[in-house]
């Protein structure tokens, strides 16, 4: 495969065939990062992903149970830290990760 088109296939810009996946993990990396900045510091850890779905429902997964009642005390802080970032989100809900590490 020549390098020119795998660089078109990663390129965001390019609409290659990654560019949308690619495009989607970056604004839900600075979306986690925005949440995680909007807590106070000894609770920026609890967030491992965020995302935005088309209905506007914000979906927040924390790595534990604990941390999910602890944010779920956040959510008007985490919904405001997206509006005020221009995040069209209307409702928050915080998952628990499925991680299956032992």
């Amino acid at each position: 495969m020549p390098s020119e088109k795998l660089t078109d296939l990663l390129n965001p810009c390019a609409g290659g065939d990654l560019g949308e996946l690619i495009g989607r993990a970056q604004r839900m990396g600075a979306l986690t990062d925005i949440l995680c900045k909007s807590l106070p510091e000894a609770d920026r850890g609890a967030i491992v992903a965020a995302n935005v779905r088309e209905d506007g429902e914000m979906v927040v997964i924390c790595a534990s149970s604990a941390w999910a009642s602890r944010l779920r005390y956040e959510n008007e802080r985490l919904l405001k830290a997206a509006r005020d970032a221009g995040i069209k989100a209307s409702s928050c809900r915080v998952r628990v990760s499925q991680d299956s590490r032992p």
